[in-house]
């Protein structure tokens, strides 16, 4: 079987490295991809879990790839790119020469404003590299959160101003509720919304069914795979969608290797 033919799904939100706040065992990429394995997923776009809280995610970038090079056929790089960093142009394109999957950019930990007008050069350099650009809502809920974890959540209306304003631009949001899908998704043109994907790893399941709901009302086609590891547990996804309704039985997500072709 070729790589074109396995439609195993792909985890667009994975993670390796230690978390700030609390304790994550065993966030290593030798741990995914035995976990990957298990889950029967085919790779993932993987992160650098503390760069998103590092004033320059660049020395984050060489340690993620340099961690990923012995398994590179299975975990693919999704390095950070700060816009209001100085050089940063060079970095993004260092980073897509060396084979990123994606562009991880994290407005909440940086400080930006909504509407950043650094954020949009970043999406539109990312949509003429022909990259996607991933944006993370949260790490963890309110629940969870430790009180020096003071950043919040991703603004959706950042989002919506992302798509708006980078016509090109490729955007998958992970670790977005149902609310925040619906806010973003129905105040875009259907041009905009053919052009931002999300992934499932925080959509409720039963008894809610809030993936259900999406997937009738946005369409299926509009989501991809996420676990959200180490910070969320891999089998929540693959339960969620083991547990659709009858009539969304055939539901398909979107085609990862659709959305990454440059």
């Amino acid at each position: 079987m070729t790589a074109r033919a396995d439609r195993r799904p792909v985890d667009v939100n994975a993670l390796i490295g230690p978390y700030p706040y609390r304790y994550v065992p065993h966030p290593d990429p030798e741990v995914l991809v035995r976990v990957l394995e298990r889950e029967g997923l085919r790779g993932a776009w993987v992160g650098h879990l503390p760069s998103a809280f590092w004033r320059d995610p660049i020395p984050g970038n060489q340690a993620l790839f340099t961690a990923l090079e012995p398994f590179r056929a299975t975990l693919h790089p999704a390095p950070v790119v700060r816009p209001d960093w100085p050089r940063w142009e060079e970095e993004l394109r260092a980073c897509v020469d060396r084979g990123a999957a994606a562009i991880r950019a994290y407005p909440p930990q940086w400080g930006m404003p909504t509407h950043d007008a650094n954020l949009h050069r970043l999406a539109n350099a990312c949509g003429e590299a022909g990259i996607p650009l991933l944006f993370t809502v949260r790490f963890e809920d309110l629940r969870q959160r430790g009180n020096l974890d003071v950043a919040g959540d991703l603004d959706p209306a950042t989002v919506r101003g992302v798509v708006r304003a980078a016509r090109d631009a490729r955007v998958v949001v992970t670790a977005a509720g149902r609310e925040f899908v619906e806010f973003v998704h129905w105040g875009l043109t259907p041009e905009e919304r053919a052009r931002v994907w999300w992934d499932i790893s925080w959509i409720w399941g039963p008894p809610d069914d809030h993936l259900a709901h999406l997937f009738r009302t946005v369409g299926s086609e509009r989501f991809v795979y996420g676990t959200h590891w180490p910070m969320r547990l891999t089998q929540n996804p693959r339960a969620n969608l083991d547990l659709l309704p009858d009539d969304l039985a055939n539901a398909k997500l979107a085609d990862v290797d659709e959305i990454a072709r440059r």
